[in-house]
């Protein structure tokens, strides 16, 4: 029975804690997180946070924790009750427990729960028996599960508050339940935080009858108030939670393991626990923190995915609780805010909404879901009344954006539905006994006996499932979003409601506003921050339709650090996604993308009413001048805009240091009276004043200061927010305004600028504005891609950025709720910084005439301007200390770097302590030993040329150290010399990722960003595609090559864990690295991957990197290593990871003492790229992108590449030098070793001799605060490895190869043909990769014959199946799979049809889904045959497979390089989007096929060549003889009719290479016919 816990003590779990740390075979003691320790009393009362999370210290803040998970749902058609959907639950469950996550110890689960609806039957007859009481009738009462907190007296306190609440309301308490529980298998951290649980019933008062749905309201009612009271009473009572409370659904979860949920309620047990439906839920979170009501399912809903949207969407509702009215709660609906909270989880307050739009508004639960998660509904086809439905509810609420999967349920409906990209996986099948059983996997119940399947099929992306229990059917998502639009008449008010901005325009007929005067264009665009870059680079290039492009990073200092006047917006990094959720292709999937968004007051959300169809919808939030204009000079339907000025005297800002927080403060209580007071429907913030006399207040200022007030006012919601700027000029300035609230922005400053390049406002000098218009578009979806946005609407006021610099007094007026973590500048500083830059720009003296504009040299060096971390003495004297190994000169260029150091970097500011203790310089460890730790960083071939790649690689290994392929793959040819990189990248593009190349590593990366651009993905021009690189990357020289986001088979951390359990399968001797770039919550992330197995992690600084991307990206996205590594390294030690993780930090080391620092702050290697390259030759022309590189190092030209002088030695040189001089400060601070050394930021102090009146104001606390204070005894190095191979973790000992390997013996000895039987299901994942991994090994590439080792297998398969399956090995499987079948297939084949026992029952595959996401994802070589459709994302960047399938989901062939792909059924959208090489065939009876293509890249041509004809039917026919398939063999049969309805979809640059190649054939053939 294990110890259940005695309401009047907490002894006995105390000593179970103990003993178990005591006792256990896992150093449990080193490896428990701090929680709510017991109290001295014995009675364990909550010292924690309730959240469950430790509190904010170091760099560690809870508010940035993530999690992820596993989600099924099982479910009878008819509503029948039985016991056993609540087992094929609990069986789901369990089998889908690799998706959840644990902590430290296997026996603590990160959450696990089940929700049912209400077992009547049983608990009818656990009343009687246990508590002698009858209930009411079902759907008289409601009941629900409590967490307490485990005082006794704190138990008695909070169910007093809920009877009070209960009297006060009127209903009635039928009884207080205890709920009886096992906890024996549970571990210590579970059981330390393990709540006192009781289950609460609760019926209508003595003699009422309420209406039907009023209970429910009543109990909502109840569960809010009584919460939001007892919460205040302080943290003795902050562990009381309701899981949920209403007549229809009951849930069971807490802080377990999957497999733990079963037998620790022993109320799931009980035969008479009877359901219709059950949601089960497990969670993968980034921590090892517990937190019992974090678990799911939550009141109305289980939840796959992130929010990327939610501090907006959180702001957003809290201004619309001012306009809630509920025609049921009236007065008191007011009790019930606030609806979210900071104390939630993105799911969380994502449930808080649903379910306050359920229970308080006039929808059902699955409308609510599709207000929230809308489809992509503006670029997809869709009736008018449905593209009605969807713009009206866009005018409520903007959608909560990220990737979802979404189950929910009231009791009568229960569903799901996917967020608009797809970007979880979700299949379901239905049998003919009316169960329906759906889940992230399928395969989920294995003794399920497939002659009893009638359907198999997946959630679509935006698509909808419900179930209605009344109707006793699933309604198909066609009807029933049909349905929802003629439920009221959408059409209707969104024909004649909203205010569109074209008829506004019109009808105002007013003139735009004037230019600046040609004589004072400077010194207005000097005045708002404009310098000779910012318009000649990135102004400019936007006139001429595309962002500029920069490349080898950034070495200019933060805006915190920079003595030159700096814009607001400088001060602000975008974030971006990395593990926990996707970035998105904002190029290829424009589809899903939208910068439409509705502004002005909005209505009651509550009621679905026709006020909501009046908001103005703005089609683009870039405005024109004329269309300010007229928003500005004339009313229209009523509306009127106020303008407010923002600017403020020049005279007063001379005289007070606080005139520009003054002018704030005036601001904002003029706009919060001209919404509240005066209704102002649109308010404009204008810079049209400012001049010589009066200065501008910098727009992002104004803008994130008025937003604040208006939702601290709950007035957001009542108006629009629009800015006529002078200083908006680049993308990131649009992100800014756009992420702090602004809902449209004018840039007249950028547009003058823009004219002033052909001298007038002609109208070549009208369609540049318009050009430059459209690319701030462009490059505004860009950023919002990189964080998973899809939406303006969602992106506007969702704060996606990190402050890196700004004071308290700044963020609490202008950008609260944003993380700022090292302090910095106040109001006072950055009015200096404006009264600077107009002091330049209107001189004393010369008020009238105009000036120059400054060119500080910010983005390349300049003499005098800005500092820059590289500069050309810098790397004159380090060629010359490495070519001449000078101890002397490399002396100098240290010198000269520390200074460099100083003015650009937070390093720089920090010194070593001097009261150490030293040691003489022969008892530190050699530096043969330390330059082991050294790495080069991740350098494609393409991105720099074959000389420099190997050069780098043969440096490395000579000093023992790694040298990183990057992810443009490796020549084979150098696996076996001293050019083979250690280190294997893998990346998006999966670019020469093959069984043979992962087998010769040995660590293999996965790389989650980059420095140079991270959440980006890239491109590789084709005139870099030479013959070696098209054949290591598998395509056609001179075809451009595109590197997307990592979106594939990366989206959430479980899936990052599945990739990790892949490349460990595919080489287990190799130690498995993940490469993040620094960021705010970086640390969570870091934990997170640390639980996902991984063995290494890279800290990427944000600054780094020789690719080439946006100036955007490079100069405004990542932060310094400095942050993340602490960050990551203080979180990993809180969360006790850090023993098992080697953790490295790269960007723009320079120095022995950058890397000693590093060490410092918890690295224990070390990456360098910038400077071995300096050392090899370059010069930083930043001409990487071009192909121009002078001295042959990133260019792909022969000619160029000739000129390339570098040698190996020179490498080697410089780390020998480096490693020199940390041995310095290694003895001067007492450390004989590195790993002494790692983590011990006590010894770094701030340098005030490096500080600046700027850089005074920074508070480095954060970062210099010890690990070790955070966990005393925790390691700060890497102590232990991960656990791959026991049960409890991945279980690499006990896969299915292990047998295959076994019984294949003689074929992998012999190549003798060998032939298996094997059952399957899906815990079997990532099947065939060790097998192929053995092939490998011995055979290299060339594999084995084909069909020498035969598998056949029957079930469903996990995972990853036939993971860089190798040649020579045939995989046939009776069933079907999961996501990710055949990735990385290198020369094997992959067969998956039917069983028989499905096809007895008529079964037709072609009509439902075999195979799920992303199969032969990066697929090589090799075939694969699909009897049935296969999800999203199929043969995405195949470059070499032939793959047939029967039907296929969105995405199809993205981002192909080679290979064959034949589909005969329909596609989803977006078809061969950013495809460049391979051809496939589509079968299109229909000719519906070209409406579902992107054809930006590709032709649509006919099947009309013999050759084409002969290729295509005899993939047809292997289809046919390896699966059966009658579809195959119905178009053979037809084959004169059929071969012309078939579609020949052939990549443009493909074609023309080939065309090309063909000419130049002939020409080479009638030359040597004529000589």
């Amino acid at each position: 029975e294990g110890t259940r816990w005695d309401n009047s003590t907490g002894v006995a779990t105390a000593l179970r804690v103990a003993e178990m740390r005591r006792t256990a075979r896992l150093p449990l003691a080193r490896l428990i997180v701090p929680r709510a320790r017991l109290a001295s009393n014995g009675t364990g009362a909550a010292l924690r946070h309730r959240s469950g999370f430790p509190p904010k210290q170091g760099l560690y803040d809870p508010a940035l924790e993530k999690d992820s998970c596993g989600v099924g749902m099982v479910a009878h058609l008819k509503g029948q009750a039985s016991h056993e959907i609540v087992r094929d639950a609990n069986t789901m469950l369990v089998r889908m427990a690799h998706r959840g996550g644990c902590g430290c110890e296997p026996s603590s689960g990160d959450g696990a729960g089940m929700l049912t609806g209400m077992p009547h039957t049983f608990l009818s007859g656990a009343m009687q028996a246990e508590m002698g009481v009858t209930l009411p009738p079902l759907g008289q009462y409601g009941a629900g599960n409590v967490f307490f907190p485990r005082d006794p007296k704190a138990v008695a306190q909070c169910k007093a508050i809920v009877q009070k609440h209960i009297d006060r309301i009127g209903l009635r308490l039928i009884s207080w339940r205890p709920i009886p529980v096992d906890n024996s298998a549970l571990g210590p951290t579970s059981l330390e935080s393990e709540p006192h649980h009781e289950m609460l019933l609760v019926g209508a008062g003595e003699g009422k009858t309420l209406p039907e749905g009023a209970l429910d309201r009543e109990l909502y009612r109840l569960r809010l108030v009584a919460a939001n009271e007892i919460h205040a009473a302080g943290d003795a009572l902050g562990d009381f939670y309701v899981s949920s409370l209403n007549t229809s659904t009951i849930v069971y979860k807490g802080q377990l393991t999957p497999e733990q949920v079963w037998g620790y309620y022993k109320d799931l047990q009980q035969p008479s626990y009877q359901s219709h439906l059950a949601l089960v839920h497990s969670r993968f979170s980034t921590n090892t923190f517990p937190s019992w009501p974090r678990a799911q399912p939550f009141r109305s809903l289980c939840h796959n995915g992130e929010i990327n949207t939610l501090r907006g969407n959180k702001n957003m509702m809290r201004s619309r609780e001012a306009l809630l009215q509920s025609a049921y709660f009236g007065e008191h609906l007011s009790e019930l805010g606030p609806i979210c909270s900071d104390e939630l989880s993105d799911s969380g307050n994502f449930d808080a909404v649903a379910e306050l739009l359920l229970r308080a508004g006039d929808r059902p639960l699955h409308e609510a879901v599709m207000m929230m998660v809308p489809e992509a509904w503006q670029g997809k086809p869709g009736s008018p009344a449905r593209k009605a439905f969807y713009a009206y509810n866009a005018n409520l609420m903007e959608p909560w954006d990220g990737p979802a999967m979404m189950s929910f349920t009231d009791g009568r409906y229960v569903g799901a539905c996917l967020d608009r990209n797809g970007l979880r996986p979700s299949r379901y099948y239905v049998t003919h006994d009316d169960r329906v059983l759906l889940s992230s996997e399928v395969g989920v119940l294995d003794y399920l006996d497939e002659a009893i399947v009638k359907t198999k099929a997946r959630l679509e992306p935006g698509r909808m499932f419900l179930i209605d229990f009344q109707e006793q059917r699933i309604v198909p998502d066609g009807e029933l979003k049909e349905r929802m639009a003629a439920e009221r008449p959408y059409e209707k008010w969104m024909a004649e409601q909203p205010l569109l901005l074209h008829e506004w325009v019109a009808e105002s007929g007013a003139e735009p506003a004037a230019h600046p005067a040609r004589e004072t264009l400077n010194s207005t665009l000097a005045m708002h921050g404009f310098t000779k870059e910012s318009s000649d680079i990135l102004v400019a290039a936007m006139a001429k339709g595309k962002e500029a492009l920069g490349s080898m990073g950034v070495d200019t200092p933060l805006a915190a650090l920079s003595l030159q006047p700096r814009m607001p917006s400088h001060y602000f990094k975008q974030l971006f996604a990395q593990v926990t959720n996707p970035p998105i292709d904002p190029i290829r999937e424009e589809v899903v993308m939208s910068l439409q968004c509705p502004v002005g007051p909005e209505a009651n959300v509550l009621a679905a009413t026709e006020a909501h169809a009046r908001r103005l919808i703005l089609p683009h939030p870039v405005l024109t001048l004329t269309e300010m204009a007229a928003l500005q000079s004339s009313p229209h339907k009523g509306w009127k805009t106020t303008t407010l000025d923002a600017t403020f005297p020049l005279d007063v800002a001379k005289a007070s240091p606080t005139a520009l927080r003054e002018a704030l403060v005036d601001l904002s209580a003029k706009a919060e009276a001209a919404v509240l007071q005066g209704g102002a429907p649109l308010l404009v913030l204008s810079h049209r004043a400012a001049g010589p006399d009066r200065v501008p207040i910098p727009s992002l200022l104004a803008t994130g200061a008025v937003h604040q007030r208006l939702v601290a006012a709950k007035a957001r919601a009542m108006t629009g927010l629009l800015v006529d700027s002078g200083d908006a000029k680049e993308p990131h300035d649009f992100c800014t305004l756009l992420g702090f609230g602004a809902d449209g922005i004018c840039p007249y400053g950028a547009y003058a600028a823009v004219s002033a390049f052909h001298g007038d406002a002609s109208s070549t000098a009208d369609a540049m504005m318009m050009t430059y218009r459209k690319s701030a578009g462009k490059a505004i979806l860009k950023v919002m891609s990189k964080i998973g946005i899809c939406t303006v609407q969602s992106y506007r006021g969702a704060q996606i950025f990190e402050a890196v610099g700004f004071g308290s007094d700044v963020m609490d007026m202008c950008f609260k709720g944003t993380a700022s973590r090292i302090s910095g500048a106040d109001f006072a500083l950055l009015q200096a910084d404006a009264l600077r830059m107009h002091a330049h720009a209107w001189p004393e003296m010369s008020a009238a005439e105009d000036v120059a504009l400054p060119n500080p040299g910010d983005y390349h060096f300049r003499d005098g301007g800005e500092a820059h971390y590289n500069t050309p003495q810098g790397m004159a004297e380090l060629q010359v200390a490495t070519r001449t190994n000078s101890t002397k000169m490399y002396e100098q260029y240290v010198t000269n770097q520390i200074e460099a150091a100083r003015k650009t970097s937070i390093r720089g500011m920090l010194t070593f302590r001097s009261d150490a203790s030293g040691i003489p310089l022969e008892e530190v460890e050699p530096a043969k030993e330390i330059v082991r730790r050294f790495c080069t960083g991740a350098m494609s071939l393409g991105s720099i040329s074959s000389e420099t790649h190997e050069a780098l690689a043969v440096a490395m290994n000579s000093l023992g150290g790694k040298s990183n392929t990057g992810e443009g793959g490796e020549d084979p040819l150098r696996f076996q010399d001293n050019r083979r990189s250690s280190i294997k990248q893998v990346a998006s593009g999966r670019f020469g990722v093959t069984s043979e190349y992962l087998t010769n590593a040995d660590e293999i990366q996965i790389k989650m960003a980059q420095g140079a651009k991270p959440g980006e993905g890239g491109e590789l021009p084709g005139y870099k595609v030479t013959e070696l690189i098209a054949k290591t990357r598998g395509t056609t020289p001179g075809v451009g090559l595109i590197s997307p986001p990592p979106h594939h088979d990366i989206y959430s951390i479980e899936d990052l864990a599945q990739l990790i359990h892949d490349l460990k399968s595919a080489n287990r001797a190799a130690r498995v690295s993940v490469k993040l770039v620094s960021e705010v919550g970086v640390g969570v992330v870091a934990a997170g991957v640390a639980k996902a197995k991984a063995d290494h992690i890279v800290i990427s600084g944000g600054d780094g990197g020789t690719g080439a991307a946006a100036w955007t990206g490079i100069k405004h996205a990542g932060l310094p290593w400095e942050l993340g590594l602490a960050e990551a390294h203080q979180t990993l030690v809180l969360n006790r990871l850090r023993s098992r993780i080697v953790l490295q930090s790269d960007g723009q080391l320079k120095s022995g003492k950058d890397v000693t620092i590093a060490a410092l702050l918890g690295a224990e290697e070390f990456g360098f790229a910038t400077s071995p390259l300096i050392a090899l030759g370059c010069i930083m022309m930043r001409k990487c992108h071009l192909n121009t590189c002078p001295v042959g190092i990133a260019t792909q030209d022969p000619e160029l590449r000739a000129k390339f002088a570098g040698k190996p030695e020179y490498v080697v040189n410089f780390f020998f030098l480096l490693a020199e001089e940390v041995r310095g400060y290694m003895a001067k601070m007492g450390f004989r070793t590195v790993a002494e050394m790692v983590g011990r930021a006590d010894m770094l102090r701030v340098d005030p001799d490096a500080l600046t009146y700027k850089t005074a104001k920074l508070d480095l606390s954060p970062i210099l605060t010890p690990a070790s204070a955070l966990a005393p005894g925790e390691p700060q190095i890497n102590t232990m490895g991960q656990d791959h191979f026991s049960k409890d973790a991945t279980g690499l000992d006990s896969i299915l190869d292990h047998e295959l390997i076994k019984e294949a013996a003689d074929a992998l000895a012999t190549g003798a043909r060998v032939a298996l039987e094997k059952p399957l299901n899906n815990l079997n994942r990532a099947v065939g990769a060790m097998l192929s991994n053995e092939i490998s090994k011995r055979y290299g590439s060339v594999g084995l014959p084909d069909g020498t080792i035969n598998v056949l297998m029957r079930g469903h398969t996990g995972q990853s199946f036939g993971f860089s399956l190798a040649k020579g090995i045939k995989f046939e499987v009776q069933g079907d799979a999961n996501d990710g079948c055949g990735k990385g297939l290198s020369g094997g084949q992959i067969v998956v049809y039917p069983g028989p026992e499905l096809m007895r029952n008529g079964f037709t595959p072609e009509d439902n889904v075999i195979v799920g996401n992303v199969a032969c994802y990066g697929a090589t070589s090799g075939s694969a045959f699909f009897r049935g459709k296969a999800g999203e994302r199929f043969c995405v960047r195949n470059s070499g497979a032939l793959a047939v399938v029967e039907g296929i989901g969105d995405h199809g062939c993205e981002y192909m390089t080679g290979g064959r792909v034949v589909c005969l059924g329909e596609t989803g959208i977006n078809f061969g989007a950013g495809m460049s090489g391979g051809i496939a065939y589509m079968y299109d009876p229909d000719s519906s096929f070209a409406s579902r293509c992107n054809t930006e890249m590709v032709a649509l041509d006919k099947v009309e060549t013999p050759a084409d004809e002969a290729e295509l039917r005899g993939y047809l026919e292997a289809h046919f003889a390896h699966t059966g398939s009658t579809v195959a063999e119905r178009i053979l049969g037809d084959w004169d009719t059929a071969r012309g309805q078939f579609v020949k979809v052939f990549p443009l640059d493909y074609k023309r290479v080939l065309l090309e190649r063909a000419a130049r054939d002939a020409e080479q053939q009638l030359a040597a016919a004529s000589g």
